[in-house]
């Protein structure tokens, strides 16, 4: 009643009841209740106004959190769009990076086909050297195998008079033998038993000859490559064989005293022979003025080597002479007395065999020493066949 007190508007003091102030009565009841009733309607729009404006209340607080997340979206955005360009800017470096490093990889890779093209001249040029170097090799072989060959056969011409000297002998005794059989037969006393005798000695005495024609045919053949198992003592006999009559005409006295071992190496028995027969000429040289002429030839094993070493009772070698000896064409003879070849060639065939030689210092006086080792043989080496052509004479 209060508030439809509050808001009913002012009336006049009621007039005295009619029956018109009845049907007027009638019609302000029904405008209090139809204001009453509009009232109350307003009291609710209040109240809905109110849940309105709280339920407002709540989505503007709604919004200023939203409003709070958005800017620290925003914030956040904006530090990713700084960190975003910072990466940006970092890859426009090195994309401007790469851009250089693959202009340089560009320049650098002109510049390898350059070296390659130039590579390729090269390799021609060095292929083009290589072969002329080989051809050159090749030829230079041949010529020392020649230079070998002719050494070989100026030593044949030396040893000529002791081997017809050699020859003279069994020649002799041939002769002797078959002019007793002759005789006999001619006096009637032909003794089949005598007879016999005497054609044996005769056979003897021609097998010899054959042998001594027979070693200088194969001595005085070119040498092939070829590599076998050799006997060095067998070789250094035969090599003071041929020497024997030389060096008993100048009455030099030759003293042996080779291993019982006898020891095989893998070498060329004619190359191996020329060494010795080198050695041995140049100590029958070095003699000739001595008072006592001899000469020593020793042969001894030393682990997986022979050593043969060769001295002479000749006056020796100059000091400091003992490596320039093994060059080609020095000599310390007498000029016309020697072509400075044979020791230079013997150097050249012992290393060829994989052995070394010396030539040792001793005191004034005392005469030259040559040391020679080779490698023995062993049970895997194999033998190296040489062409047939190389060894004809």
């Amino acid at each position: 009643m209060r508030t439809l007190q509050r808001h009913m508007p002012h009336l006049p003091p009621p007039a005295p009841l009619e029956e018109t102030e009845i049907g007027l009565y009638a019609r302000l009841r029904e405008r209090i209740q139809m204001l009453e009733s509009r009232l109350r309607g307003r009291d609710e729009h209040r109240r809905a106004m109110v849940h309105i404006m709280s339920d407002l209340n709540v989505a503007n607080k709604k919004l200023g959190n939203q409003r709070k997340a958005m800017l620290h979206i925003l914030a956040d955005y904006e530090n990713d769009r700084s960190r975003l360009a910072r990466q940006t800017e970092r890859l426009d470096n090195s994309r401007r990076a790469l851009l250089h490093i693959l202009t340089d990889s560009h320049q650098s890779n002109l510049k390898l086909e350059t070296s390659r093209k130039a590579m390729i001249h090269i390799m021609g040029d060095l292929q083009k050297t290589t072969d002329e170097i080989q051809r050159r090799e090749r030829e230079l072989r041949e010529k020392q195998e020649q230079l070998v060959q002719a050494a070989k056969l100026a030593t044949l011409g030396e040893l000529t008079t002791g081997v017809a000297h050699e020859l003279n002998n069994p020649l002799n005794n041939i002769g002797l033998f078959i002019g007793n059989v002759l005789d006999a037969v001619e006096l009637g006393k032909a003794d089949p038993a005598l007879i016999r005798k005497h054609l044996d000695n005769a056979l003897r005495q021609v097998r010899k000859a054959t042998e001594i024609i027979s070693h200088l045919r194969t001595f005085g053949r070119a040498a092939t490559a070829s590599r076998e198992p050799v006997r060095v003592n067998e070789i250094i006999e035969r090599a003071l064989s041929l020497m024997e009559q030389q060096l008993k005409s100048r009455q030099v006295t030759v003293v042996l005293d080779l291993t019982p071992d006898n020891p095989i190496v893998m070498g060329n028995a004619i190359q191996l022979e020329q060494v010795f027969i080198n050695l041995l000429a140049n100590a029958r040289d070095a003699v000739k003025e001595a008072r006592v002429k001899r000469v020593d030839v020793r042969s001894e094993l030393s682990g997986d080597d022979v050593s043969i070493m060769f001295t002479d009772t000749g006056p020796g070698i100059p000091e400091g002479l003992e490596q320039r000896i093994f060059d080609p064409f020095f000599t310390t003879k007498d000029v016309g007395q020697g072509t400075g070849l044979g020791l230079s060639i013997t150097y050249g065939i012992v290393k060829d065999h994989r052995g070394t030689i010396a030539a040792l210092k001793r005191p004034p006086g005392e005469g030259a020493a040559f040391a020679v080792t080779f490698p023995l043989a062993r049970e895997d080496d194999e033998p190296v066949v040489g062409d047939e052509d190389e060894g004809r004479a």
